[in-house]
């Protein structure tokens, strides 16, 4: 019983910190001027006005079961290349959940965001 309680709290401080971070990057607002490459953020762009062109879902998978997790790097360049197709500027409220196994899968990760559209003429990162 001691070592399960010593092997959670081990655990949690090593997660502890990561899933705080990834709950700050929702909450934060960035300006245009420095979305990313690719321009997908958890937050909201707060210093330009833009048009919402579409929600966007994406599945991301692992190639096999012995492969590493989903990175949110390759997460977001799946979100930015589906919010290009709709002519997006950029994706905000970028979010995903953990990695679950699947009839066609041996590890998917379920993405969501919203594409927007700058509405004035200078376009970010162009």
């Amino acid at each position: 019983m001691k070592t399960r309680v010593i092997l959670a709290s081990v655990l949690l401080a090593i997660a502890g910190p990561a899933l705080a971070q990834e709950a700050a990057d929702s909450t934060t607002a960035v300006k245009a001027a420095d979305l990313p490459n690719p321009p997908v953020v958890a937050g909201d762009v707060s210093d330009r006005p833009y048009t919402v062109v579409g929600q966007i879902t994406a599945g991301v998978r692992k190639a096999t079961l012995f492969s590493k997790a989903v990175s949110k790097e390759k997460i977001y360049r799946e979100l930015w290349e589906r919010g290009q197709k709709l002519g997006a500027d950029a994706v905000i409220h970028a979010s995903f959940g953990d990695s679950h196994i699947s009839a066609m899968s041996w590890g998917q990760t379920n993405a969501t965001g919203v594409a927007i559209k700058f509405s004035d003429a200078a376009v970010a990162g162009k």
